[in-house]
């Protein structure tokens, strides 16, 4: 088969001083770190969307880049097959071992339905070969339920009878699929699953929709031989102006309010996370506390633009906050999937691997320094000390195990006449030993 990127040789390791930009400088896959190789904290995913069907286009302008991959035709059932040649080639010299889909990524949507799986079952028939012969695995895969303009209104939460059934329709085919391919995830993203005004919206039956929808999901899914973890990427606005997964804390919930959380995690994106107002860390920390951190789509936005950039994740003080809480948190059920698209400009085939090398790279020396926190405790001791006296006094010991009254603690508040302030936060010192570990030779 011709190679489609002739002039992109296998990325190798080259190590920190090394100037070569088709070489990684921080991510060696075999390098262990915590009783765990690179590759195995790591398990890098391609978005399928953006890297092989994003051409740069804008609101502005179309796109950039070729993505037709020498097909003669974009479009077709042989640019799909492209794609599919392309992304495997692509995986391949950068050592990534998974990749992530939505149904109409794989094949162009046919009008009738009935056509369009016939092209999906054509389609992964395809990948499957490519998967055998490469060893590629499928992270995760999803339905696409707000493209189309029947989507208008979202697809859980549509106002019609019909497209809720179509919604469903995709849903039980995308799942079928990820069985298929092998998938260790599903993945719900309501990108239009909200509202832009109360005045038309009956907020309760949209969300109890929603729910049922995911409730239908897993019970099929289970049926058929998925035994997976269900996710809830959240998101709080853009396409529509709130949507109702804002958060993790909305979304776990949603998930507990609706008998879900026992099936679903959180698929947590860092650039929704600040467009929730709120850290990348923040969102990973308030998922896994609720034993809901399943998988990651690692990227970043641009905090002057309020909109979802996708950029490739280049802050290596994030990345190093990201794995922080990805390490304390005992490691990911799913992976880490590059939801990331190069800039307008950067659209040759070189600056698509230079994105990759940028993104991995970052999270490389993000565990790097992560675990180098870690192992130097003093984060761990400080929190430790901070709240020892709810594990040294006996009061203390009886509010943790919830053995306490009202009438006794008021008793204990009353014979002290007034506490003392709490220990310094010592934030400002907290920062620096971070700092230090970050940039210390």
């Amino acid at each position: 088969m011709k190679e489609i990127f002739a002039n992109i040789p296998v990325i190798p390791y080259e190590g920190p001083n090394s100037k070569n930009p088709l070489a990684f400088h921080y991510y060696d896959a075999n390098k262990v770190i915590m009783g765990k190789t690179m590759k195995e904290h790591l398990p890098f995913a391609m978005a399928w969307w953006h890297n092989l069907c994003a051409t740069g286009a804008d609101m502005f302008g179309r796109g950039t880049a070729d993505k037709s991959f020498g097909a003669s035709e974009v479009g077709t059932m042989s640019h799909a097959k492209a794609k599919v040649d392309a992304g495997f080639e692509f995986m391949q010299k950068l050592g990534i071992e998974y990749f992530c889909w939505h149904d109409v990524d794989l094949v162009p949507e046919a009008d009738d339905i009935n056509e369009t799986n016939r092209r999906l079952d054509e389609i992964t028939d395809y990948i499957l070969v490519k998967m055998q012969e490469t060893g590629i695995k499928c992270l995760w895969g999803t339905a696409n339920m707000f493209g189309n303009p029947r989507f208008m209104n979202g697809a859980g939460s549509t106002n019609s009878v019909d497209v809720y059934c179509f919604a469903a329709a995709q849903v039980k085919k995308a799942l079928e699929l990820t069985v298929k391919l092998g998938g260790r995830g599903y993945v719900f993203w309501g990108g239009r699953e909200g509202y832009e005004t109360l005045l038309n919206t009956d907020v309760k039956l949209e969300q109890e929709n929603i729910a049922n929808l995911m409730r239908m999901a897993v019970e099929y899914g289970r049926s058929i031989g998925f035994t997976g973890d269900f996710y809830i990427e959240p998101k709080p606005k853009e396409p529509m102006k709130h949507q109702y997964d804002f958060d993790a804390a909305t979304a776990i919930g949603f998930l507990k309010a609706h008998g879900l959380e026992k099936d679903f995690k959180m698929n947590i994106e860092a650039n929704h996370a600040t467009l929730a107002g709120h850290t990348f860390q923040h969102e990973l920390r308030i998922s896994a506390i609720n034993g809901m951190l399943g998988s990651i789509d690692a990227n970043q936005g641009d905090l002057l633009l309020g909109w979802d950039t996708d950029e490739f994740p280049c802050n290596v003080y994030d990345a190093t906050m990201c794995m922080y809480e990805v390490l304390k948190a005992g490691g990911l059920t799913g992976g880490f999937n590059f939801d990331s698209k190069n800039r307008r400009p950067s659209y040759t085939q070189e600056d698509m691997f230079k994105a990759f090398i940028l993104g991995m790279d970052t999270f490389a020396l993000g565990l790097i320094k992560a675990a180098a926190i870690i192992e130097d405790g003093r984060l761990d001791q400080f929190v430790k000390n901070r709240y020892a006296s709810y594990s040294t006094t006996e009061l203390g010991k009886k509010i943790l195990n919830k053995t306490s009254t009202l009438e006794e603690l008021a008793a204990h508040a009353e014979q002290l006449g007034a506490p003392e302030l709490p220990d310094s936060g010592n934030q400002e010192g907290l920062q620096h030993v971070v700092n230090d570990i970050l940039f210390r030779n």
